[in-house]
């Protein structure tokens, strides 16, 4: 037997409406190992769905549990203040 996933066929279901794009009839479903999952052809959405047919929020990116930081971009240019003379503090 093999050890991979156990995946099924995708499948279109009728009648349902994708949550973010609002399109009728564009919904594929298919599980993997008895979790379902779903995803829209029209806008690229897909979420998986828990034993209740809920959607399973996807964990918000933040600077926490990020990888990798952003190089400084080129064009942008840092700021020099001057002091001003006249708020010398004697």
């Amino acid at each position: 037997m093999s050890e991979g996933p156990v995946i099924t066929k995708r499948r279109f279901i009728a009648g349902a409406v994708c949550p973010a794009c609002s399109e009728p009839d564009k919904l594929m479903m298919w599980t993997e190992d008895s979790v379902p999952h779903r995803e829209c052809v029209a806008c690229g959405y897909s979420d998986t769905l828990n034993e209740q047919g809920l959607s399973i929020p996807k964990e918000l990116g933040t600077r926490v549990n990020t990888s990798a930081l952003k190089a400084p971009d080129a064009k942008v240019q840092t700021v020099q203040f001057f002091p001003n003379p006249k708020l010398k503090k004697d």
